[in-house]
């Protein structure tokens, strides 16, 4: 394992754990951590990234003159490409090549629990079989569970979108709405994951699994969530910067909120609830005229497609 931060991966190294980021979950035997990428990569053909999307096409670069010959690369990574609108595959795919066996891993997988040894499942995608049920087998124990998927495409919008969400349904119970209001925004979220996701060439399906429906419930609903402490953070009335300040770790669903407007602006795809999230961060809206921008919305059939 490697970290770009020299200082901490030599934490890292002494305390067999990462007690900044998930003290108290010991690291296994067999785990070695390196100072530098060169000797971590070095004789390994599967690598896994584990870095937020806004570093990903950074690492990614690093990476591409230490491959073997037979690399597969796997990303943990959750989040629209900001200002390109490229999903992680399409950024990985473009760096180190399409031909190369790509998978990305993703799901309702707060780290405290897994470190914890707590039941968990999550989803691996990849267009490559049997890359994916290496990683399944590889990564499956006693408890932890992999499924396989072949929708790239539908893995990672479930994962990019729901970050967003959750800041909404923080935001919602921050304001003490209630439970009535965060299962609206849940369902009505999972409505606007399913359209953009689709029009991007997504399994519809997928979105009930567990990289769309599981995240994304698990994600609006429990305080392990960091957007979901944004969310109520800034309904408390403190600042983006306060809030971040407070967390403590990157909150995937603030630059997650300006690349879905992007990338759902450029496609002509209604995103309501992902929209004021926006605005809220962006634009200057307080969280209470968002809710009233959305409950005085036209009337409309409750389908799967409409908005």
């Amino acid at each position: 394992m490697w970290g770009r931060n020299v200082d901490h991966v030599r934490e890292m190294a002494a305390d067999r754990s990462n007690e900044r980021y998930l003290p108290g979950a010991e690291f296994p035997y067999n785990l070695d951590i390196c100072e530098t990428l060169e000797a971590t990569v070095d004789g390994y053909g599967d690598i896994l990234i584990a870095v937020p999307s806004h570093a990903l096409r950074e690492t990614a670069l690093a990476l591409k003159p230490l491959l073997a010959a037979n690399a597969r690369v796997c990303w943990a990574t959750k989040g629209f490409e900001l200002h390109t609108g490229k999903l992680p595959h399409q950024v990985v795919g473009e760096v180190l090549g399409s031909d190369l066996p790509l998978a990305v891993l993703s799901g309702p997988t707060f780290a405290k629990e897994v470190g914890a040894g707590l039941p968990t499942a999550l989803t691996i995608a990849s267009t490559d079989a049997a890359f994916a049920d290496d990683l399944a087998v590889a990564l499956s124990g006693k408890n932890f569970r992999a499924y396989t998927s072949d929708d790239l495409i539908g893995v990672e919008v479930g994962g990019a979108i729901k970050n967003v969400l959750a800041i909404g349904a923080g935001m919602s119970d921050g304001l003490g709405f209630g439970a009535n209001t965060r299962i609206a925004m849940i369902n009505r979220g999972l409505v606007e994951m399913t359209r953009l996701g689709v029009a991007l060439g997504a399994n519809r399906d997928t979105f009930m699994g567990l990289a769309g429906m599981g995240d994304l419930v698990l994600t609006c609903t429990d305080n392990l969530s960091r957007n979901r402490r944004m969310g109520l953070a800034l309904a408390g009335g403190k600042s983006i910067q306060e809030a971040e300040a407070e967390i403590q770790q990157v909150v995937e669903g603030v630059l997650a909120a300006e690349a879905v407007h992007e990338v759902a602006e450029s496609m002509d795809i209604e995103m309501p609830i992902c929209e004021q999230v926006y605005r809220i961060l962006y634009g200057g809206a307080s969280p209470r005229e968002a809710v009233s921008a959305l409950m005085s919305r036209e009337l409309k059939p409750e389908a799967a497609g409409s908005d």
